[in-house]
């Protein structure tokens, strides 16, 4: 049962982590989702977007989280 209750609590300060970022989403100097890193090409009639630096940082995150989560 510790490692259960270990885990509802870093799942609920994932989930509060993340719901603080959606409330200050618009006064950050950065926006997730528009990163420095991110490619975005612009053609005549199209618009390609690829969040590289978003996904590495998300993945990293996750990593830590999950690397958290499995330590005993």
């Amino acid at each position: 049962m510790e490692g259960l209750g270990r885990s509802l609590v870093i799942l609920g300060l994932l989930i509060a982590g993340v719901g603080l970022l959606l409330m200050l989403g618009g006064r950050l100097p950065f926006r997730i989702g528009r990163l420095p890193g991110d490619i975005v090409y612009k053609g005549k009639n199209t618009v390609f977007y690829f969040p590289l630096m978003t996904s590495l940082l998300i993945s990293l995150a996750l990593s830590l989280v999950f690397w958290l989560m499995g330590r005993k």
